[in-house]
């Protein structure tokens, strides 16, 4: 007999079939329009989509030959924007900050090359701010309207006699909808350079911060990699398309890619034309057949290109999807490399010695690896002191996988027996590892744990065969603790600089102390927070958690579920990672002595 228990959940007729309005669903669904969440700490959390989709429409007027300045504030986490464009036609403005599908980025010929989401990216922040606000002034007039969570609250209109045209937006994002949240300055101030970067003669304001390119992406890359350059900046501008590049002695390759002004993160079609475009622009200038490999070893690259209807993967716009566009950037870009190496001998001789060297790098590389133990295959991957995981970066779950970087076997045991088996991989490192600074990548094939772990998370060849989204530098924090994690840092800075550049490295943060009594037990990761602990605690024990091995495994799962703690490393440009690694890593000068004595208490 078939029991009727849940029947009623199980009804499926036209009551469970519901419509919700546009406002419900940007706010229930809050990921299909804005990406993640997140509570500032990382650039790519919503609160900075928000901004970047009314900074765009201020963007989108420059580009139209309207307005030259824009003014943007953050003051008790309340964002305001200015522009001083035409400003939106004022029977439009409620329908235009609210109405899903309006917009006039439909319409060719007054926005041939939008950055905003086509009648979405305003009213996606109106939806998740608890506060939004839009003046727009045109002509002398005003209209202004006021909402709460997307619903108009107020309006008026008037005369506004001594404000240029232009429109003003200011928004709260919603606690309901992020949570606890904090803004990052520096996030954005490499947003709004961004910004000035790829609209010469644009200038914007933060603060007291004045944000201005006259040369585009070649100040781009100036300010990017400073003196450290092979030779002076190759640099392209035409109608439709602009790029940058040079070589560094760094090892991978490094791009900024943009699309209408929006950044790429994640590259794209657009990019990857740009890529084979340089390599053959070289072979053909030289008249040779150098292997990609060779050609775009250290090199720091950058692009911009306008596109009348760009197709993203993405409503975030991280990654372009046009095929169609390949050509004719491979064809641009590689005459515009041609013209650049034939304008500029010494450069051209620079670069051929660096693509000779990266050439005699390789092969001397290669022998060390034949030398080196036979690679276990990815699929059946076999390596001491790693624990894996089930599913890896690229699979369906993978985005969640993470692999810890564990100090010796008691903290890795901690880690192995509280960890979800399904994405959190173990590698124990068996003490300290090399310091890898001034070294070729031969040494990696020369030390067993460097290999291994080089091998662990799939980089061998290419960083983009990375097998787990999060690589987590897991020490104790201590003296040791602190000189493993320089060290690793060091290994990845020098070797794989793109992993720490694309935000995959981190480091966890685990509790200090433990302040407890029969009822009650508190973690504490600082001082501060301990404190505070045992002023709220009656007859307190404390425990100090001196090594990760220290804290037991049921204890520990808290710390690596959920509640993880990670601090991200992220790197802002890539031209001051030598010196510090010199300074840091290198010989023990008396400049570092002197430093470590200075701030040795």
């Amino acid at each position: 007999m078939v029991s009727n228990k849940n029947t009623s959940a199980q009804v499926y007729d036209e009551s469970k079939v519901k419509t919700l309005s546009s406002l419900e669903h940007i706010r229930l669904r809050s990921g299909m329009y804005i990406g993640r969440l997140g509570d500032g700490s990382n650039h790519d959390d919503g609160i900075y989509v928000l901004l970047k989709e009314v900074v765009d429409n201020a963007i989108d007027e420059f580009i139209m030959g309207f307005g030259k300045k824009i003014d943007v504030n953050v003051e008790n986490s309340v964002v305001s924007v200015r522009d001083y464009g035409r400003g939106i036609p004022l029977g439009k403005v409620v329908d235009c900050v609210s109405t899903i599908n309006t917009g006039a980025k439909y319409n060719d010929d007054v926005f041939q090359f939008s950055v905003g989401l086509n009648g979405v990216g305003t009213k996606a922040v109106n939806a998740l701010s608890s506060r939004f606000r839009v003046v727009s002034y045109r002509e002398g007039d005003y209209f202004e309207a006021k909402f709460e969570r997307g619903k108009l609250v107020a309006k008026k209109s008037g005369k506004a006699a001594n404000e240029p045209d232009g429109t003003y937006v200011e928004f709260l994002p919603d606690t309901e909808i992020f949570g606890e949240y904090s803004f990052n300055f520096e996030y954005i101030e490499q947003r709004l350079w961004n910004y000035a970067y790829l609209n010469t003669g644009l200038k914007l304001f933060f603060g007291k911060q004045k944000f201005e390119s006259k040369n585009g992406l070649l100040d781009l890359l100036q300010n990017d990699v400073g003196s450290s350059t092979v030779y002076n900046i190759g640099y392209h501008r035409g109608k439709q398309l602009e790029f940058a590049f040079t070589h560094t002695q760094a090892y991978g390759e490094k791009y900024h890619s943009f699309v209408n002004g929006q950044f790429t993160s994640d590259g794209g079609t657009h990019l990857s034309a740009f890529r084979e475009g340089i390599l053959k622009g070289v072979n053909e200038f030289y008249k040779k057949n150098y292997s990609g490999v060779d050609v775009r070893d250290g090199i720091v690259g950058a692009i911009a290109i306008k596109l009348k209807n760009p197709i993203f993967e993405s409503q975030t716009k991280n990654k372009l999807g046009n095929t169609e566009i390949r050509g004719w950037i491979i064809s641009d870009v590689k005459s515009g490399v041609v013209d650049f190496l034939h304008k500029n001998v010494d450069a051209a001789r620079q670069l051929e010695s660096k693509i000779i060297q990266n050439e005699k790098l390789r092969t001397e590389l290669n022998k060390v690896k034949k030398e080196a133990k036979e690679a276990a295959k990815r699929i059946e991957i076999k390596i001491p002191n790693l624990k894996d995981c089930k599913y890896h970066f690229g699979d369906k779950d993978g985005g969640k996988s993470t692999i810890f970087l564990t100090e010796g076997q008691s903290a890795g045991g901690s880690i192995i027996s509280a960890r979800d088996v399904y994405t959190q991989a173990i590698f124990t490192l068996k003490g300290k590892p090399q310091n890898v600074f001034g070294k070729t990548k031969a040494a990696i094939y020369q030390n067993d744990e460097l290999h291994d772990m080089m091998m662990a998370l799939g980089i061998e060849d290419n960083v983009e065969n990375l097998r787990y989204n999060r690589v987590v530098i897991a020490t104790d924090a201590d003296v040791d603790g602190f000189h493993i994690r320089n060290l690793l840092l060091t290994f990845f800075l020098t070797y794989f600089e793109e992993l720490v550049i694309a935000g995959h490295i981190y480091i966890l943060e685990t509790p200090l102390f433990r302040v407890r009594n029969k009822s009650v037990t508190r973690y504490c990761y600082n001082e501060k927070e301990k404190d505070a602990a045992v002023k709220e605690i009656r007859d307190p024990e404390i425990t100090r958690f001196k090594g990760l091995g220290e804290i037991s495994p049921k204890e520990f799962g808290q710390f690596i579920g959920k509640d993880i703690r990670l601090i991200d490393v992220g790197v802002k440009s890539v031209k001051n990672i030598a010196e510090t690694l010199e300074f840091y890593m290198g010989k023990n000068t008396p400049e570092r002595r002197d430093f470590i004595m200075e701030n040795l208490i």
